[in-house]
């Protein structure tokens, strides 16, 4: 189902989570107050609730900041501005990894950033399904072409992880870290995911579309789909109303560069970083790979951005890639 223009409209009137009359929406929008509740009735299906109030009128359950591509690039500074070759902005979109790799087949330029209010089919790492309701988090998909092939970017979801966390500290949210090989977490519970999809020739040029879902507010009816432990920036910080915009700008000013930058410096540049934020290490864990386990106790990972499991009869092994499960718990 695709939210209609008027939907949007009603959505921009109410994003301030105050009320609204019904005739002075109806005026707004040069339609009948039936209308109206019509119109209000079907935003739940984008994980959207309203109140109506008799004399006082509708509200938004929760206050919104619609992504507006003035003021993100108001946020994103003249280094990370001078990366991005188009900036998109999507109502409502099927994918925004899925999207970008359709662009780079038709040749889009590196740079090509895109951010959607609402997926359809959120993709979250081997095939799962990112639950994405309307104008509440951050999904955010970044087009970049690489000219040494797929080998020279191994890693870089790992580096990703470390622009997302310098991003995130500098608007004061910290209390949170990186589950290998590509989650964001806080206190033993999923933040955000990374997804990156390479395609390309094995020792050519290759293209990269780096994707990144954040939870800053999870309605509880959208959260009932979630099958993992998960938080979002609003039970983080306390605060219901976060700055989507001044956010979105923020974490391209430190995706940009180290995406841009990355092909040269590797993952050894981020090695340190990123293992500060490590919230794995130490821990008794459960790696799945397919059908198969392998337990042990994480020892970070190596100076290739590889996992080290020291197992149970105290040989260490490296894996480049897996599930992880931790604390007993079903984390994935």
């Amino acid at each position: 189902m695709n939210i209609s223009d008027k939907q949007k409209k009603i959505l921009s009137l109410l994003a301030d989570g105050e009320f609204h009359s019904g005739t002075e929406l109806a005026a707004e929008l040069g339609i009948s107050r039936s209308a109206v509740w019509k119109q209000l009735s079907g935003l739940s299906d984008f994980g959207l609730q309203h109140s109506a109030v008799s004399g006082k009128g509708y509200r938004l359950d929760n206050a919104l900041e619609l992504l507006a591509a003035s003021e993100i690039n108001e946020a994103v500074d003249d280094r990370a501005g001078a990366l991005i070759s188009s900036l998109e902005i999507h109502d409502q979109i099927d994918s925004t990894n899925r999207y970008l790799v359709e662009r780079s087949q038709h040749n889009a330029l590196s740079g090509a950033v895109c951010f959607a209010e609402h997926q359809t089919a959120g993709k979250g790492r081997r095939g799962r399904q990112w639950v994405s309701p309307y104008g509440s988090n951050i999904y955010l998909s970044i087009l970049w072409r690489f000219q040494q092939g797929p080998a020279a970017i191994s890693g870089l979801s790992l580096a990703i992880g470390v622009a997302v966390i310098r991003a995130l500290k500098q608007h004061q949210i910290d209390d949170i870290g990186l589950k290998w090989p590509n989650d964001i977490y806080s206190q033993g519970k999923k933040l955000g995911g990374i997804l990156v999809e390479v395609s390309g020739e094995t020792g050519g040029p290759c293209s990269a579309v780096i994707g990144l879902g954040l939870n800053l507010f999870v309605p509880e009816m959208e959260a009932q789909s979630i099958t993992q432990a998960w938080t979002d920036l609003s039970k983080i910080t306390g605060q219901t109303r976060l700055f989507r915009n001044k956010l979105a700008g923020t974490l391209l000013n430190h995706l940009l560069p180290v995406i841009a930058e990355y092909e040269g410096v590797g993952i050894q540049a981020h090695l340190d970083e990123w293992r500060s934020y490590d919230c794995l290490t130490g821990k008794p864990a459960t790696l799945f790979i397919g059908q198969q386990q392998f337990e042990g106790i994480v020892q970070g990972i190596d100076d290739n951005g590889m996992l080290l499991i020291e197992r149970p009869d105290g040989s260490v092994q490296t894996f480049a890639s897996g599930e992880v499960s931790f604390s007993g718990s079903a984390l994935q």
